[in-house]
């Protein structure tokens, strides 16, 4: 097939799949296809909640489950007779497939071997020593944060991807390209939403390929303290040489994409209740990590993500045959009434007597947590410190994805501008 057969067939079936979800989302109101259009972009709560009273499990059209319940997701997502991708099914050869997400799309023993050499550079007892780094950071960005500036581009991006460059040991990243790989990147796991997506996509996963190779040889002249070193020392052990791409990529992107998101979305939601940016700027040093967790369970950077059956079973008192899909959204199970009292309401003196999925559960629950709420925390009580005044001047724009929730422009204003705290006052 010639390179323009190729071209002509990828679009035909891209947009005969992107009719398709316009037709059964618009014509036939299905929740399912609305959530993958602007509906569910701008506000997925509410479709969640028609999906809600179709009971704890809900069939999908495809012939597959659906969960809003906090306690069947939780189930699924910490089942070992579930997993990522059906048993014994190569990468790239399920519909999740359109980016290589490393250890993430991997059952056991191969999720456990790679995770394992992920897992130390984001151990809580690693925290301690990313905290002076972090704090500096949000600091030296907001130095240049004055008058009015969008949040997202000023600190809610560069931070994040200051710190995983760094703990990766990537040098000199520029945060605007940092940006655009994750949001072209994050905005694949709806799928390839054009021909200019996969165009972007594609040239994308090159530019990354590219630095990553030459950072590969690098580290193996001249090993450094960081996470590249270590994959590269682990090379043909515990790593083999066409897995370390994708498990770097993944690192990288997931590494800021959480945080972005996470910050905005916090900014946005405090900005949204007054009050509760009040009880946030009136002690900071409280209430930035309660913010955040509220920010977890209220409006979570990732709203949904699904399993695989490995074998036929029952949940929720329904059968779920081999092979089956479950789609677990996060989101929703996130303000389920029947686990969080009043849970549409954002109030961050909240207590949480229970877990919110934000980060998943079970074998995937996210690698890096402890570092994108530390991030996080840090960000908030730094801006409640010196921009007690912070006002929206416009309206938020959200990224256009699906899966991915999280604005891309969040214009606001401080009126007056506060010297960084004393050090020894935090």
């Amino acid at each position: 097939m010639t390179k323009l057969s190729q071209t002509l067939s990828f679009a035909t079936s891209l947009y005969r799949q992107r009719l398709n979800t316009l037709w059964t989302g618009y014509v036939r109101d299905d929740p399912m296809a609305l959530l993958q259009l602007r509906p569910g972009r701008d506000n997925p709560y509410l479709i969640y909640e028609r999906i809600r009273r179709g009971g704890p499990l809900a069939p999908t059209r495809l012939g597959n489950w659906v969960s809003t319940s906090h306690p069947v997701c939780k189930s699924v997502l910490r089942d070992r007779r579930f997993g990522v991708r059906p048993a014994g099914t190569p990468i790239g050869e399920t519909p999740t497939d359109e980016v290589d997400l490393s250890f993430l799309d991997m059952n056991p023993p191969d999720h456990t071997r790679l995770r394992r050499l992920a897992q130390p550079a984001f151990s809580p007892k690693q925290m301690a020593g990313y905290r002076p780094q972090i704090e500096g950071t949000v600091n030296q960005l907001l130095d240049r944060a004055t008058g009015s500036f969008d949040l997202v581009s000023t600190l809610a991006a560069p931070l994040p991807i200051a710190v995983i460059t760094n703990l990766l040991g990537i040098p000199a990243a520029d945060a605007e390209n940092f940006s655009r790989y994750g949001t072209v990147i994050g905005g694949a796991l709806d799928g390839v939403q054009s021909l200019s997506h996969a165009a972007r996509l594609q040239k994308a996963d090159a530019e990354l390929n590219a630095l990553f190779t030459e950072l590969f040889a690098l580290r193996r002249r001249e090993p450094a303290d960081d996470i590249i070193s270590r994959l590269v020392a682990a090379e043909g052990d515990q790593i083999q040489p066409g897995e370390m791409l994708p498990m770097c990529i993944l690192l990288l992107v997931a590494g800021f994409e959480t945080t972005v998101n996470l910050i905005g979305n916090a900014v946005n939601a405090l900005l949204d209740n007054p009050e509760q940016w009040d009880a946030l700027c009136a002690d900071p040093a409280t209430m930035a990590a309660k913010a955040v967790e509220e920010t977890l369970r209220f409006d979570p950077p990732v709203q949904r993500t699904g399993r695989f059956a490995l074998e036929p079973l029952e949940l929720a008192g329904k059968p779920v045959h081999k092979g089956q899909f479950v789609v677990t959204l996060l989101g929703a199970a996130n303000r389920d009434p029947d686990t969080f009292p009043d849970p549409n309401r954002f109030d961050i003196t909240r207590d949480h007597t229970a877990d919110h999925l934000a980060f998943s559960s079970g074998i995937h629950y996210c690698v890096g947590q402890p570092l994108a709420q530390l991030e996080a925390t840090i960000a908030l009580q730094t801006l409640a410190e010196r921009a007690p005044t912070l006002r929206r001047t416009g309206p938020t724009r959200r990224r256009n994805s699906n899966t991915i929730r999280g604005p891309i422009h969040l214009p606001v204003r401080n009126a007056t501008p506060v010297r960084r705290a004393s050090t020894a006052t935090r």
